[in-house]
Formats: C-alpha cells, sequence, structure tokens
C-alpha cells in the first residue's frame, strides 16, 4: 500500500470504527499502519546502521527500530520481514557492539526463516554473519563453509555488490589462514564483480584489503 492508499484506508477505518460503531475496524487499522510502520522501522534502523559504519558513533535507536520490526513482522506473519529483521538485531550486537555470541541465535533464527520461504538474499546474510562469529571462534572450517555458501546465494541471485563483499570477505579469512595467493585469488575475482556493477565501496574494501596483506 504507497503514499495516500495506506493514509485513505486507515482514515476509511477509523470513520467505520468512531462513527460507524464497526469494532472490527480497529484491527483491520493495527494491519494497515503495521505493514506501513514494519518497513519504515527497518529503513530507519538500516540508514543509522550506515551512519555507524561510516563514522563509529553508536545510536541505541538503531536497536529499537529493528526490534520493532520484527515484532511488527511477526504480528503480521511476514516471515521474509522478520528475517531480515532478526538479522538486523543480530548485526546490532555483533557490529555495533562487537559482542558475537549474542548476535548468533538472531543470524541462526534469520537464516532458519528465510530459508522456509526461500528467501535467498536474507540466507546469505545471515549465513555470512554466521561464518564472521565462526571465525572469531577460531573454527575456520565452518567459516569458510558458510561464507563460501553467502557467496553462492548471492550469484544465485545476481547480488552483485554483496557477491564481491562476500569475496573480500574469504579473500581475509584465506589470509588469516596463511593461504596468500587463495585471498589475492579472491581479491581479483571481487575486483572484477565490483567493477561490472559499480560497487564503488566494495573497490574501497578491496584496496584496503590489498595493503593489509602486503603489510
Amino acid at each position: 500500500m504507497h503514499g495516500q492508499d495506506w493514509a485513505e484506508h486507515a482514515g476509511e477505518l477509523f470513520e467505520a470504527a468512531m462513527f460507524g460503531g464497526d469494532t472490527s475496524a480497529l484491527n483491520r487499522s493495527d494491519d494497515v499502519l503495521d505493514a506501513v510502520e514494519a518497513p519504515l522501522s527497518m529503513a530507519r534502523g538500516k540508514v543509522l546502521h550506515v551512519r555507524f559504519l561510516n563514522d563509529r558513533e553508536e545510536n541505541s535507536r538503531e536497536l529499537t527500530l529493528f526490534e520493532r520490526a520484527a515484532e511488527l513482522y511477526r504480528r503480521l506473519g511476514d516471515v521474509s520481514g522478520e528475517a531480515d529483521a532478526l538479522f538486523w538485531i543480530g548485526c546490532w550486537h555483533q557490529v555495533v557492539k562487537g559482542d558475537g555470541p549474542t548476535g548468533r541465535p538472531y543470524f541462526e533464527r534469520s537464516y532458519a526463516l528465510a530459508k522456509s520461504v526461500d528467501d535467498r538474499r536474507t540466507m546469505s546474510y545471515a549465513v555470512r554473519h554466521l561464518g564472521f562469529a565462526d571465525k572469531d571462534a577460531g573454527d575456520f572450517d565452518q567459516a569458510r563453509e558458510r561464507l563460501t555458501e553467502s557467496v553462492s546465494l548471492r550469484r544465485e541471485i545476481g547480488f552483485r555488490p554483496g557477491e564481491a563483499a562476500g569475496l573480500v570477505a574469504l579473500a581475509y579469512l584465506a589470509a588469516e589462514t596463511g593461504n596468500l595467493p587463495t585471498a589475492l585469488h579472491h581479491l581479483d575475482e571481487a575486483q572484477a564483480v565490483a567493477e561490472s556493477c559499480g560497487a564503488k565501496a566494495v573497490s574501497g574494501w578491496i584496496e584496503q584489503a590489498r595493503t593489509f596483506m602486503r603489510s
């Protein structure tokens, strides 16, 4: 429901309840408004997350927005939306707070829900961050398996910027485990993918990775 459509619909339901005595319109109003608020909360939360990545200044509203979105999507029965919101809750704990163990259950639940509705984009995010959690825990084989799965999922759906980012993650893992040739191969592949889709930010990450590996 877009723009004035939802506002008009909510107004009609309000009048039906207020003046027409139709109490069932109240529940229908909740559904209409929840369906607007959930994606809006997600969008605001994601904006705050990118701001954090840029300036490293934490804003607790980010977590509040993602938790609200998860609650609303669950109420609406939107499994894909709930999976996405749960991923971002996990991301808050892992990336913003540096607490991977607290984030892990959210990633696991996100992955399971996304898989149940074949939402491969959200699956790719959740399994990627499970891979990061595995790497931090020293389980490099499991981390490699999960990061590889994330890249494969992104290739399947044509998510090229995400594919390039995933290859950068695999490069860092290869370097960390002493396999520099494989790491450089991943970076070369990532660069080709990033250039093909104009992912300039990822190209910057690739250059940072090359500098790191030369040091």
